[in-house]
Formats: C-alpha cells, structure tokens, sequence
C-alpha cells in the first residue's frame, strides 16, 4: 500500500534532485526545468486532497509547498536561478480545495527567486476546458518572465502576448502532430490534428509519421 515519505527518505529525494542537476550541468545542458505539473511528486505535496500529512511537509499551504521550494532551491544551487525554470499545472490531475489561495501563494513566493521563468499550465486536455483557476491573478503575482501553455494557436498565442498575459507561450501537442510547427505559426495554419490514441504508447508511432506542409502539399 502507498505510504507517506519518512523525512530521510524525503531528504534523499530532493538530495537526487540536486545530483540530476548536476548531472545535467555536466552534460552540457542551458539549463533545467522543475516538473511540478500534476501529479508528479510535487504536485502531490502540494494539493490537500493529495497530501494528507500532518507534519511539516502537510496541512497548510506553506507546508504542503516546502518540498517543491526545497526541491527547487537544490536546483538554484547548482545552476543558478537564472537558468532554472518551474512548471506548475493547477488544472491537471489533482484538485485542491483551496486551489487559487495554494497557487497565488505559490507564484508568490517564486518571484523571490529571480529564475528564468515560470511555466503555467492553463488546461489539460479539452480545447474547449474552462480554467477553474483566475490565471491572470496568478499572471499579475508572478514578478518575472511567465510562460503560458495550454491549447494555444497562432492567433491567440500573440494575442496573449501583445495584452500581456504572458511573456512567452510554449506548445506541446500541438509541437508533436506538426513537426514544423514555426512554419504553421508564421502562416497561422493548417495544423494536423493530434492522435491522442498514440499518447504514451511506447513507439514511435505518433511521434515520428505527422506529415510536414511540403509534404501535404506535394
């Protein structure tokens, strides 16, 4: 049965942590990004209906954000704040009753880290998703460079940037099922459809076979 992290065991995770930052320093990376997006381990510290602790890593929202801090101050340590990212999803996975308090809390505290960005995930799955999350209050509280991500396309990926919703915005599916992704954005489309049956499926299968825009058009 799952069981909660003794602090020794929660110690040498983030001590893991630090030494994958290090290991990525030497291979040469720019940098390193801190996957805090549901429901990997930080993520699960830092939702009530996930992390049932009592102790100091449980309870209040200060708690339940000291291993993502921790984590992340590990990191700091290594690179230097300026090339550490975070990525956060409050609409993905796991729900917390006081979702907007934990996350303003969150972004809050970040801007005293001066690090390269914050990476927000503003919907999971659905086009059509309403955020359950004021993202722009979350926007307004973060003092430095803020990504957006979330089902965006040419046309609404500058608008947000030219209102200032956020600095940059990044693309996953849509980066997968069209390989010349900058190409389509530049020409605002068309943009293959993803085959969300081939997520996750182990091949290459929906990864490697999305056709390029030359190769529609031969």
């Amino acid at each position: 049965m799952p069981r909660a992290l003794t602090h020794n065991e929660i110690q040498g995770i983030i001590a893991d942590y630090k030494q994958a930052a290090k290991n990525a320093l030497k291979a040469g990376f720019d940098g390193v990004e801190l996957h805090a997006a549901g429901p990997y381990l930080p993520a699960q510290f830092l939702h009530d209906s996930s992390n049932q602790r009592t102790d100091a890593y449980g309870g209040s929202i200060e708690n339940r954000a000291r291993f993502t801090f921790e984590v992340l101050s590990a990191l700091c340590e290594v690179w230097g704040a300026d090339r550490v990212g975070i990525k956060l999803s409050p609409e993905i996975s796991l729900t917390d009753s006081r979702a907007q308090e934990t996350y303003l809390y969150i972004v809050s505290q970040l801007s005293r880290y001066n690090l390269a960005y914050l990476q927000m995930m503003e919907r999971a799955w659905d086009r059509n998703e309403q955020p359950s999350i004021d993202h722009t209050q979350l926007r307004d509280a973060y003092k430095g460079c803020y990504v957006a991500n979330g089902m965006y396309d040419s046309e609404s990926a500058n608008n947000a940037i030219a209102d200032g919703t956020a600095d940059y915005i990044s693309f996953g599916r849509l980066f997968i099922s069209n390989p010349d992704l900058v190409a389509r954005l530049a020409s605002n489309g068309p943009y293959n459809e993803e085959d969300m049956s081939s997520f996750f499926s182990g091949d290459a299968r929906g990864y490697v076979d999305y056709p390029s825009l030359s190769e529609q058009s031969a």
